[in-house]
């Protein structure tokens, strides 16, 4: 009769903290059509989220710093009228950040069209509907 030793981790007195309700962003329609993707994508600039929305995919894009580097982290609730990035036909399935360059981001949809955007320097102003380049079946 052989006995197994458990090694015991040493993280076992490591315990995680739960951020306070003004550090984490709020009111974010999550979309529910992408069940086996990753619903975000971060990057040292921004974090990019699939939502819900009519009449299409789209997805929000938030930075993660404001102008003043004195305030780090925007957060909080986010504005029902929050500047898109929507251009698909059909809900997004997946998004994936540009690792050479923070402010490209790529989405595909189900409609079977893969869109990069270039996203502004500090973010969305207005909802973008017009990508850099466009791959599909046409």
């Amino acid at each position: 009769m052989s006995f197994r030793l458990v090694r015991q981790s040493k993280f076992r007195h490591v315990y995680g903290t739960c951020l306070k309700r003004e550090q984490c962003f709020d009111n974010i329609r999550v979309s529910k059509a992408s069940w086996d993707s990753t619903f975000c994508a971060v990057n040292p600039k921004f974090c990019a989220i699939i939502v819900e929305s009519g009449g299409g995919g789209a997805f929000i894009v938030l930075p993660l710093s404001k102008l003043n580097k004195d305030e780090a982290f925007l957060a909080g609730r986010i504005a029902a009228d929050y500047p898109l990035v929507g251009g698909h036909k059909g809900p997004v399935l997946d998004i994936a950040w540009d690792p050479f360059n923070d402010n490209v981001i790529a989405s595909g949809s189900d409609d079977c069209v893969v869109k990069i955007w270039q996203i502004p320097e500090y973010g969305l102003v207005t909802t973008l509907t017009e990508s850099v380049v466009e791959f599909g079946w046409f």
